[in-house]
């Protein structure tokens, strides 16, 4: 046995949710792209967990379920202000979904079913549990989520506690369609690996949320907030990023294992930081983003990926830093589910070997004699 090194270059299982062929990204076969700029991200939802688009009356009765099902126990939202105030908000996210599990009858019903309920009741939840949790750290009560809205508007409005504007709803709902899945990264794989010991749905997306909390996963928008906040203005941001690139330091957001030509979400999501910008008035961070975009990809050949731009959308969205990578769990929950889904249906446990690099012969010594 040859080990490969992060499992790069193996095939691990088979799967119809989405593709990643020759730089172009797919949900069920149909380009990101098209999606990004026609479809609502609960429709993208319903595409990932049943195979198609919905029509009026199955997306209707999606967005009704959603509704539905978007409150939390009270006994969660008093688990969550007993939580450290200045704890990691990813943390706290996966503590709570577990505890999710303790407070829904059908937990550990595994028929399809009910997994598809689940699915369903954890993607209605996760915005109400992340408002709920930012809203505490920040001394108030908990806002109820709102009736009849898509949930991009209830997590802003959650958020916020008033209702956002047009815009801005628009701008979270596209973000949403572009992180919903993205093949088998380290945080959907994590989840399958879990279910595939037949354990539920719960754990398996307890499991993700741990493995998406890791920087190399999905902290790096984070990151390059941290890097736009350094530079701090435009005329600043050019010897910033020289200094950076001749010290051979890493730029976070840019370049991605599997997208050689660029990543094509990226694109969607700078229009999206230029037009928030031109809406509010200011495009500073707008311009900050594009000038370190020219500079490393003219001087690297590097292209930014998604959590470039993403990171300056967000924070004009009025969203705090530590939220980022909990909205992109937000977004990634339905990908995660359609996985965990298409694992229970050709279930086969996960058991890779490893190639073994220790000592050898070795015998036993009496312990007196060591």
């Amino acid at each position: 046995m040859t080990a490969t090194k992060g499992l790069e270059g193996i095939v691990a299982t088979t799967s119809a949710i989405s593709s990643i062929v020759d730089g172009v990204l797919t949900y069920r076969g149909y380009d990101i792209d098209d999606l990004a700029e026609h479809a609502s991200f609960e429709e993208v939802a319903y595409l990932l967990w049943f195979g198609k688009l919905p029509n009026a009356e199955e997306l209707k009765a999606l967005q009704q379920d959603l509704s539905d099902y978007a409150a939390i126990p009270d006994e969660l939202i008093e688990q969550i202000r007993l939580y450290p105030k200045d704890g990691n908000t990813m943390a706290a996210l996966r503590s709570a979904v577990s505890a999710l599990a303790l407070y829904d009858a059908e937990g550990d019903d595994m028929s399809r079913e009910a997994n598809e309920k689940k699915a369903v009741k954890l993607q209605a939840q996760l915005p109400t549990i992340i408002a709920a949790i930012a809203r505490v750290r920040q001394g108030k009560d908990p806002v109820a989520p709102k009736a009849g809205v898509s949930i991009s508007e209830n997590f802003l409005y959650m958020l916020r506690g008033e209702d956002p504007d047009q815009t801005s709803i628009k701008a979270l709902d596209q973000a949403l369609v572009l992180h919903a899945d993205h093949e088998l990264n380290a945080s959907t794989f994590a989840a399958r690996v879990t279910v595939a010991t037949l354990s539920d749905i719960y754990s398996g997306v307890t499991s993700a949320i741990g493995a998406l909390k890791g920087p190399l996963h999905g902290g790096a928008n984070e990151a390059v907030m941290k890097m736009l906040n350094e530079v701090g203005s435009l005329d600043r941001a050019q010897a910033y990023i020289q200094e950076k690139l001749d010290n051979r330091e890493k730029i976070m957001g840019f370049g991605h294992r599997v997208y050689k030509n660029g990543d094509p979400r990226a694109k969607h999501l700078q229009k999206m930081s230029r037009e928030l910008g031109e809406m509010k008035g200011d495009t500073t961070l707008y311009d900050m983003s594009v000038l370190i975009d020219e500079t490393v990809t003219n001087q690297k050949g590097l292209k930014p990926n998604v959590d470039f731009y993403s990171a300056s959308v967000y924070t004009q969205l009025g969203i705090e830093q530590e939220l980022f990578t909990p909205i992109f769990a937000i977004s990634r929950v339905s990908g995660w589910t359609a996985h965990i889904l298409e694992q229970y249906e050709g279930n086969r446990i996960i058991r890779p070997r490893a190639e073994y690099t220790g000592l050898t012969d070795q015998k036993y010594v009496p312990i007196e004699l060591r």
